[in-house]
């Protein structure tokens, strides 16, 4: 009868195990969602005086690499304060990469930086040759999407934690330290970036600090605020001409110019008349 009993029991446990596993098994796994979202509005770094600044100096620099700089800089030193990249790499890897922006990858995909897909990459696809013929590249809807993807790229993996030890101001030392880690295949990878940041004084934008960009969020917002102030409206009315008058007094009484007095009355010379009705501006 023990035997009996205990022969029921072992059967007993080996059929909850097994069922057990076969739930485990069934089991689907939740796959990871990609949002992304656009910036309104981005705080000026002064790149635009930095680019005209070039332009005066060294009339010969690719009127793209500055075009680039000029629209992305912000992106660049607000990813700095998020992920402590310099905004100087980010910005010659983006030159660099995606060609000023115009390349079929990026201007296609908006991916800036060359990220292919990569094991548990669940976000959009595309596929180019690279290194091999018909590699899978990530795809996104906005150019921000691709920026933040480069810092948390190298920010999350361990074979790129030696270059978070590095000054922000140390350039020369990311750039060889992406190559080193494995970045890119190209053994001017490093060379390339320098001499990128230099030519265009990227490493400017790396001195960037919090302050700055708190500072320039506010000015942004000043300028937004003088944008919505309306414009005084301008009506017309009549204005009998007395004797005297010219067009010429006219105009400086009603603050605007023969020319326009002209115009609005069809007048083809500077002739008028006593008692005349003419079209004048009011200011309101």
């Amino acid at each position: 009868m023990r035997v009996q009993l205990l022969f029921i029991f072992v059967v007993a446990m080996l059929l909850e195990g097994c069922s057990s596993s076969r739930k485990i098994a069934t089991n689907k796994k939740q796959k990871r969602v990609v949002t992304e979202s656009k910036l309104d509005k981005l705080p000026s770094v002064k790149q635009s005086q930095h680019v005209k600044k070039l332009q005066r100096e060294n009339k010969s620099l690719n009127k793209y690499t500055l075009q680039y700089i000029r629209k992305y800089a912000p992106l660049a030193v607000l990813e700095m304060h998020k992920y402590a990249i310099p905004a100087s790499i980010t910005l010659a890897q983006g030159i660099l990469e995606s060609g000023n922006g115009r390349s079929q990858l990026a201007s296609k995909s908006n991916n800036h930086f060359g990220i292919k897909c990569h094991t548990g990459w669940k976000g959009g696809k595309v596929y180019h040759d690279d290194d091999e013929k018909g590699e899978c590249f990530r795809k996104y809807k906005y150019v921000e999407s691709s920026y933040k993807d480069h810092s948390e790229f190298l920010s999350k993996r361990r074979r790129y934690a030696n270059l978070f030890k590095l000054r922000k101001s140390d350039y020369k030392g990311w750039a060889k330290g992406l190559k080193k880690a494995g970045y890119a295949t190209d053994k001017k990878y490093p060379k390339k970036l320098i001499k990128i940041i230099e030519t265009y004084r990227l490493y400017e934008f790396d001195k960037f600090t919090k302050k700055d960009l708190k500072r320039s969020k506010k000015e942004v917002k000043t300028s937004l605020k003088k944008d919505k102030i309306k414009p005084k409206k301008i009506t017309r009315k009549s204005y009998i001409v007395q004797k005297g008058d010219t067009l010429y007094s006219i105009a400086r009484k009603f603050n605007t110019t023969v020319d326009s007095l002209k115009k609005i009355n069809d007048l083809n010379s500077n002739t008028i008349s006593i008692n005349q009705e003419l079209i004048v501006p009011e200011i309101r």
